[in-house]
């Protein structure tokens, strides 16, 4: 039972290994590379109309096996000392804590709102083009707080129920999800990623809303988190992106918006005021699932002894 007590070694440390690292923006990324995979796979017009849901559900497995399996038959062969080195390291590719904030900040600290414009574009799918500055940063955040479960919760979810393997295997579904799950051309295509990430995060989303609500409930936001997730966690198309933005915007106190979509939250403060407030939520609670996680991993290493 050792390996739980490893485990729970190689998720504190691949933590401290995004924060002092983070994400290497690189072609070579691991990544990158499979959604440079995914980019040539997931071309709708490669396929017949009729045999696109088909491509997309044997595509999806090719491509979840491709990235998945080297994490698999490394925690399976290599030694303990070799996994607590290399493990933090092959974690820190599943997951992403510092590179999110630094892309919200990039977005935040934009000179110009051009400038804003043209960041928030690297990470929304919507037209930035025409954005006001707050539309801008409604973009950037409403993104860190969809992935608080997409980026941080889930992939370290299924490291601490699976592994290394766990948590590659929601990375590359999460990202075929991120690039074909859209209801234009890709829309057949794109539908089984959809739906598997759907899923996959179902159980990680309601754990990432019940580290929320720990988190406002100690700051004295619980009654607002709470109100605005039961009014419109649901205005957010899927199943698990509402919980997390509707109570990030109920507790911090802002108003996510995509225009002529939904609008998430009371304003009580712009969101150039309060954007700080929301990095400090994803930190505050990547570190309370990551003691509950380490204290879970620590349990079952203790059960033999019990």
């Amino acid at each position: 039972m050792m390996e739980y007590l490893v485990s729970a070694g190689v998720l504190v440390l691949g933590l401290l290994v995004d924060r002092i690292i983070g994400d290497p923006h690189s072609r070579y990324h691991p990544v990158a590379i499979i959604g440079t995979f995914i980019g040539w796979w997931g071309r709708p017009e490669r396929y017949k109309a009729s045999r696109q849901r088909v491509a997309g559900i044997v595509m999806w497995i090719i491509t979840v096996s491709l990235f998945s399996i080297p994490f698999l038959v490394f925690q399976m062969f290599s030694p303990i000392l070799l996994y607590l080195v290399v493990g933090p390291f092959l974690l820190n590719w599943c997951f992403a804590v510092r590179s999110l904030e630094e892309h919200a900040r990039a977005v935040h600290d934009a000179v110009t709102l051009a400038e804003g414009q043209q960041r928030a574009a690297l990470l929304v799918s919507r037209d930035t083009g025409s954005l006001s500055q707050e539309a801008v940063l409604s973009a950037a955040y409403e993104s860190v707080a969809e992935n608080l479960n997409d980026s941080i919760i889930a992939p370290l979810f299924y490291f601490v129920l699976f592994g290394l393997f766990g948590s590659a295997f929601y990375r590359a579904a999460n990202t075929m999800d991120a690039m074909l799950g859209y209801r234009d051309e890709r829309i057949r295509i794109g539908w089984f990623a959809a739906r598997a990430d759907d899923v996959l995060s179902y159980i990680p989303a309601r754990i990432t809303g019940l580290l929320l609500l720990l988190y406002f409930t100690m700051k004295g936001r619980h009654h607002e988190a709470y109100a605005i997730l039961l009014q419109d966690r649901k205005k957010r198309p899927g199943f698990n992106g509402g919980i997390p933005m509707a109570l990030i915007a109920g507790g911090v106190g802002v108003r996510f918006e995509k225009q002529g979509v939904y609008g998430i939250g009371i304003k009580e403060r712009s969101l150039a005021e309060a954007g700080s407030d929301i990095i400090k939520t994803i930190r505050i609670t990547t570190l309370l699932f990551t003691i509950f996680a380490g204290f879970v991993l620590l349990l079952f290493n203790q059960l033999p002894n019990m």
